[in-house]
């Protein structure tokens, strides 16, 4: 396929849950030639049956995308028992979701699709499936081969990429090696800079209160995080730190900063979405494809409903088309 022309793949998530909904009202607001640009992922009863609880005059049809016409392209991946009721945990959604996600890995390293979009999944149906993993950013990882995989969050005026997320506190404070923070900084700088960024500016979060105040609150920040903003500053990484996280998040909002890394899953997290909670963006790095998503659940409460807003998935699509831009540059 023409590297122009590849499009941008959009995994459904789980069928009980918000992900098809915001899917399909995305399409909705999209004109027939941007819909042409769209594979969706998953399973063609599901997609009409949001399309119906949503209200949206959509058609689909299984097959490739950019064919004329209206209908919308889908890759209809059979899954037994679909759809299944909305807002309830079910091993089916998690096996539904785990295989949407495997298909458009497959097409994304085959260049069929120029980046994925993914929809929520919900972590607990996953594992009840049999798929363990702590979420998309593993089961990427896995399933690309990858040796690590990071997550940022980024939106307009902050971004963050954590050096880990889905494990305990203490588990996380046990990967806050030299080593991986050192990684995740690269992973961020090679990032910003891919998507035209010539000289990204980095902070690094640190890990205890005050950066452990020289050993008073621990030693972390002096033993492991320092070191590895030494070793980036040695690389020519524009970077500093370990810089106070009740601090280091206001310094970036305002500008100071284009990236945080952050330690841990909630220090990122928090500040994210207290100032983008509807328009961050969720991105898989390191992995030899690229991947976006919306920074929300599954929302069970209000799945079937309508009541889902989907600007978070018109973010996430228009990220996924900038790196499927910066890939074929």
């Amino acid at each position: 396929m023409n590297e122009t022309a590849r499009p941008i793949a959009i995994t459904s998530g789980d069928p009980a849950g918000v992900g098809p909904e915001v899917i399909c009202k995305a399409l909705a607001d999209m004109t027939p030639a941007e819909r042409r640009t769209i594979l969706v992922v998953g399973s063609l009863p599901v997609l009409e049956r949001a399309a119906q609880v949503v209200g949206a005059s959509l058609t689909f049809r299984d097959g490739a995308a950019g064919a004329t016409g209206e209908a919308i392209a889908v890759k209809d991946v059979p899954v037994a028992g679909m759809p299944i009721p909305f807002g309830k945990l079910d091993p089916r959604g998690g096996e539904a979701a785990f295989r949407y996600i495997e298909a458009a890995v497959k097409l994304a390293s085959a260049g069929e699709v120029g980046a994925i979009v993914t929809a929520p999944i919900n972590k607990e149906a996953l594992n009840a499936a049999g798929h363990h993993y702590d979420g998309h950013t593993g089961m990427l990882a896995h399933l690309t081969g990858s040796k690590a995989s990071f997550m940022l969050l980024a939106s307009e005026r902050l971004s963050a990429i954590h050096v880990s997320t889905h494990v305990s506190l203490s588990g996380a404070i046990k990967r806050a090696t030299t080593e991986r923070v050192l990684a995740t900084i690269r992973a961020g700088h090679a990032h910003f800079r891919r998507i035209g960024l010539a000289h990204p500016r980095i902070a690094v979060a640190g890990i205890n209160p005050h950066c452990g105040e020289n050993g008073l609150f621990g030693s972390e920040d002096v033993e492991q995080i320092a070191p590895a903003v030494t070793a980036a500053l040695a690389e020519g990484i524009q970077v500093e730190g370990p810089i106070p996280a009740d601090t280091v998040f206001h310094r970036a909002y305002q500008g100071e900063f284009d990236l945080v890394v952050a330690q841990y899953h909630d220090q990122g997290h928090i500040p994210m979405k207290l100032v983008a909670f509807d328009t961050t963006v969720n991105v898989s790095l390191g992995l030899p494809i690229d991947r976006t998503s919306v920074d929300h659940g599954t929302a069970f409460g209000i799945a079937g409903t309508a009541r889902a807003n989907h600007v978070n998935m018109h973010a996430a699509i228009a990220y996924g088309r900038r790196l499927a831009a910066a890939r074929r540059a």
